[in-house]
């Protein structure tokens, strides 16, 4: 964990640095005494901190709130495994496309590159909890490493490992043992001072991963292969790129976000898009530029190709002339005559 120049949080794993969430919306609330909240945390993470004997565990905490709220978490991702519990009361949740509305012993499961939010947009009545565990991977296809305090048995880790890694359930009915567990959670984290509590909280976590894998092993899940599949990493890396357009890439830095080698990520890039990485992300600047200029008639055409991520204006004509047969003036006067 490292602090850049601006004083914000950052993390770097396989040379991919990694901005960590704050969780302000959730702060801000607490100091408004909207709800009752704590956690044992590390990095940017809200809460006490955790110590050493924790390693690997982010953040572990609950907030409970029993009057009608005004925030909610914005879409998000963490960097590790995140397990909700909601223990009562009711509360909106969304993950990539799908969104519900989570009950009394619902659990959810969201992996690194799973991207949801808590709250449609404000978040419901209820005492919700969670628990972060940092897996040392954020793609799909990378090899999971656990803190060495979990102390399941090989065989049951890996099975544990396999089921998570190769389904995608997101909301998991549970029995009263998860709310036993998460109550003694909630008991361990009131009770900490300065990492007193950090052998119940170690127990406690492996307590809820049997939980889970008990819960896997009941439903019988289908696994699927393809979910871990290094494809899988460069198309999420792809759907990611329509909001970083803007960003100076090579193909080696868009390779290294992706989480796999030059070759392989050229090769799934150009069996997913039909086009060598580079053209994929011209293409892609130039329909986002197309829509600028037509919707920004009077912005600057210099502007215009940097907010894309063309690096200057006569690059960004050559590769507009190239694929559009005319330039971008002569672009922007065609559709707007027509409007």
């Amino acid at each position: 964990m490292k602090s850049n120049e601006q004083n914000k949080i950052y993390y770097e794993a396989n040379g991919i640095v990694y901005h960590a969430d704050t969780c302000l919306p959730l702060t801000d609330a607490f100091d408004r005494k909207k709800l009752d909240f704590q956690a044992l945390a590390r990095h940017s993470y809200p809460g006490k901190r955790l110590d050493e004997n924790t390693k690997g565990l982010n953040s572990i905490g609950y907030w409970d709130a029993n009057t009608p709220q005004d925030w909610g978490l914005d879409w998000h991702r963490n960097e590790g495994i995140e397990f909700h519990f909601l223990e009562s009361g009711y509360m909106p949740y969304a993950q990539g496309n799908s969104e519900t509305m989570l009950v009394p012993g619902d659990l959810t499961i969201t992996r690194p590159w799973e991207i949801h939010k808590v709250g449609s947009p404000i978040i419901g009545m209820g005492k919700f909890y969670w628990v972060i565990i940092d897996l040392g991977i954020r793609r799909p296809h990378q090899e999971w490493e656990w803190p060495d305090w979990i102390t399941l048995t090989p065989k049951d880790l890996d099975r544990l490992t396999t089921a998570l890694r190769k389904n995608d359930k997101q909301v998991w009915k549970t029995n009263p043992n998860f709310k036993d567990c998460f109550s003694k959670i909630y008991k361990a984290i009131k009770q900490d001072n300065n990492g007193s509590s950090a052998s119940s909280i170690r127990l406690l976590v492996n307590y809820l991963l049997l939980l889970i894998l008990e819960l896997t092993d009941k439903e019988d899940i289908p696994l699927n292969e393809t979910l871990t599949d290094s494809s899988r990493s460069v198309r999420l890396f792809l759907d990611e790129l329509e909001n970083n357009l803007q960003n100076n890439w090579t193909v080696e830095e868009m390779a290294n976000s992706a989480g796999v080698g030059l070759t392989r990520f050229t090769y799934h890039c150009k069996q997913i898009t039909n086009l060598t990485p580079m053209k994929y992300l011209n293409i892609r600047r130039l329909e986002i530029a197309k829509k600028l200029l037509i919707e920004e008639p009077y912005s600057n055409i210099t502007n215009i190709a940097y907010s894309c991520g063309f690096t200057s204006s006569q690059y960004f004509s050559t590769i507009f002339k190239k694929y559009e047969k005319c330039t971008p003036n002569e672009y922007k006067s065609k559709n707007l005559s027509t409007v």
